[in-house]
């Protein structure tokens, strides 16, 4: 058992040490590499007018179909793209979260 506890501990020291001696750089955008940010924001605008899209075809539809008394249907739709919608506006924080940035 003292084995075990003096090579937890060695670990844990060991692991409080290693975090200090990283660098840790700042991200810069590599030259040359501008049009990306461009392609990114057309994307994200074309996303957000998908999304959009498809809620005015899902409230649409519900429209015409509560006439025939099938209206409910629609509402995973509404909630499957109102999902997509944040998730398009919270791509840079989403992925900053994910890679720890």
């Amino acid at each position: 058992m003292t084995v075990l506890h003096s090579v937890l501990t060695a670990a844990s020291e060991l692991a409080a040490v290693i975090p200090a001696q990283l660098p840790d750089p700042a991200p810069t955008q590599p030259p040359g590499t501008e049009a990306v940010t461009t392609i990114l924001g057309w994307a994200k605008w074309v996303g957000l007018v998908v999304c959009i899209l498809g809620l005015i075809a899902a409230g649409t539809l519900m429209a015409v179909q509560s006439r025939r008394g099938e209206g409910g249907e629609h509402v995973g739709k509404i909630g499957m793209a109102l999902g997509g919608v944040i998730v398009i506006s919270a791509a840079v924080a989403l992925v900053g979260f994910i890679s720890g940035a």
